[in-house]
């Protein structure tokens, strides 16, 4: 799966080349992010002192609009700060040019992959279990997953290395006696909960990896039986056949959606208790002073950023579940291939 993508000479330019592409887009879309946080600051703060420009509203009004939708910072040569409009729609651009491409890469990534496995399983003169499977539907998504799931490791990576000094320095804003006094206390705030979130859902989704496993194995036997129908009704795809294959289906589905279901119980509850916790740590220093609102909603963001990054694998937890099951499949049909390939003469 790696080798036949990252160790060909065919594939060099596209894996490597490609990757480094790839990767400098996003650390663009990160120091945009960054920028985006600085400006919630502003704005915010801007908000908060709203009752401020009474007696002169249009310039507060002026303001409002320069930190939404001007392009002075362009036109006066990159000095200033940049409005939402001018870091916004650049961002969006480059984010639909990187969806495009990483899907481009995932389906070359898919080709190296089926065409290594091809002439292999072409040389093999034994029938291996759901071949046809492995070489076009689980190469498909194992492609499909790399290709989401990189790209949300990379911009994790890159997005913790760009915002955790930032939420390192927002820490002196803490106000409660038992962090206070806590270097970096958001940082490892946002470290804890999310290392302890992702320990809950390893045990809670323990069977998960197993059951979408076994889950396939009875997919599998029931297209066989449909394809082989295809040629000849008589022998395959008798209607009672299919039904116990459907019934076996049914069985490993209702196991499966049993244990997403508490699953999911958990990861809706600490998803939306994360979003209250930056509120919880820094409110009361709004109201000492010790903060204004722009600082706030700037921590608040970067929080999530930051706790979002730790806890990439935990909001993943069921892509990761079925990238678990396919490399498994895939795997062990790699097995099978180096097993029973034909062995060379020996002159």
């Amino acid at each position: 799966m790696l080798a036949a993508f990252f160790k060909s000479r065919k594939w060099f330019l596209w894996a490597y080349g490609g990757g480094l592409l790839l990767a400098f887009s996003l650390w663009l879309q990160v120091k945009m992010t960054v920028a985006i946080n600085s400006w919630y600051g502003r704005f915010y703060d801007l908000l908060q002192n709203a009752g401020a420009y009474a007696s002169n509203s249009q310039e507060g009004i002026s303001l409002f609009f320069e930190h939404l939708i001007s392009f002075s910072y362009l036109l006066n040569g990159f000095e200033g700060n940049p409005s939402f409009a001018v870091i916004a729609f650049p961002y969006v651009i480059l984010a639909v040019l990187t969806g495009w491409f990483t899907r481009i890469y995932g389906l070359r990534w898919r080709e190296a992959i089926t065409f290594d496995y091809i002439p292999r399983w072409r040389a093999v003169k034994v029938e291996i279990e759901g071949a046809s499977q492995r070489i076009q539907e689980d190469c498909n998504r194992f492609a499909r997953i790399v290709e989401s799931l990189g790209l949300q490791v990379a911009r994790a990576v890159m997005t913790l290395i760009a915002f955790i000094p930032v939420l390192w320095g927002l820490s002196a804003g803490v106000d409660i006696p038992i962090l206070r006094n806590i270097e970096g206390s958001l940082v490892w705030g946002a470290l804890l909960v999310s290392v302890g979130g992702l320990a809950v859902s390893w045990f809670v989704g323990w069977f998960l990896p197993g059951l979408e496993y076994n889950n396939q194995k009875v997919e599998a036997a029931f297209r066989k039986d449909l394809v082989l129908g295809e040629d000849d009704k008589e022998h395959y795809a008798q209607p009672e056949t299919l039904w116990e294959l459907f019934l076996g289906i049914r069985f490993n589905y209702h196991r499966l959606y049993l244990h997403y279901g508490y699953f999911d119980t958990w990861m809706i509850t600490y998803d939306q208790a994360m979003v209250i916790v930056p509120y919880l740590i820094m409110g009361p220093g709004l109201f000492t002073g010790l903060i204004t609102l722009g600082i706030l909603v700037q921590v608040s963001n970067a929080f999530e950023k930051v706790h979002s990054g730790f806890a990439l694998f935990l909001h993943n937890w069921t892509t990761i579940t079925e990238l678990r099951s396919i490399w498994k499949r895939l795997h062990e049909f790699e097995r099978n291939l180096d097993r029973h390939q034909p062995k060379m003469a020996v002159a």
